[in-house]
């Protein structure tokens, strides 16, 4: 990256992406989680993570990657540095995110959704 011209622009499209890719995911999560509690279909709520759930998921890692690595740029960070690290983070992040929802969506099929009341913690 060229330490006079920031890389703002890149700075704002990953913001964009991540939260528009993160406004489908919520539709389309809570679409897929009250289908499920209306109908109790055979199919369960970890299945239910294919892709039409991963695309907005990948989406928002993207997203997230390009708004990292280009925060990591502008503080002088050269560009293939900035975007290794974001990789790293965004990977590792997403990874773990995306393990804690299939945990959640199998204790909410399991108990319903008093097994995620976090007030009895």
């Amino acid at each position: 990256m060229d330490y006079a011209n920031p890389p703002y622009f890149l700075l704002f499209a990953g913001l964009l992406i991540a939260l528009t890719s993160g406004a489908a995911f919520e539709a389309t999560l809570k679409g897929s989680v009250n289908d499920w509690a209306r109908n109790r279909s055979t199919r369960t709520l970890a299945n239910m993570r294919g892709m039409s759930l991963l695309l907005p998921f990948l989406g928002i890692c993207l997203g997230t990657w390009l708004f990292l690595a280009s925060g990591i740029s502008i503080f002088g960070f050269p560009g293939a540095i900035a975007f290794g690290i974001a990789f790293l983070l965004t990977l590792l992040t997403g990874l773990l995110v995306w393990t804690q929802l299939g945990q959640i969506l199998i204790q909410l099929e399991q108990g319903g959704s008093k097994a995620l009341d976090l007030d009895s913690f």
